[in-house]
């Protein structure tokens, strides 16, 4: 079976609940509740002028939030110009500059405080 082309592994998108940290979810929903509304519409990635730029995608970034996956999202914030245009796209009023801001300052409190450990 592993002969065909079209079958490509691929990494597990499972999300293993033993190692997931929710720290920094919780943190960006007690600040910012509006971003339990968000519905991934892609207003904000499309508008987006650092996700023109670079590689940057907001929807990756909540997608990565939900998932537990901090690892990998400092550097993907450290992308976004803070221009505000997807708060202003987005239809369920989500401030998506605050939330943004909120993982930036979170994230970097966590990591220094997994340093010390």
């Amino acid at each position: 079976m592993n002969e065909f082309a079209h079958l490509v592994s691929r990494p597990s998108r499972q999300i293993d609940y033993q190692t997931f940290d929710n720290r920094l979810l919780a943190y960006v929903l007690r600040y910012e509740p509006s971003f339990l509304t968000c519905m991934s519409c892609g207003g904000c990635t499309a508008t987006c002028s650092a996700g023109k730029l670079t590689d940057f995608n907001i929807r990756r970034i909540g997608l990565m939030l939900r998932r537990g996956q901090t690892d990998k999202l400092a550097a993907e914030i450290d992308k976004c110009m803070f221009c505000g245009k997807c708060s202003l796209v987005c239809p369920r009023d989500v401030n998506i500059r605050n939330v943004v801001l909120l993982i930036k300052k979170e994230s970097t409190r966590l990591h220094a405080e997994n340093q010390k450990v």
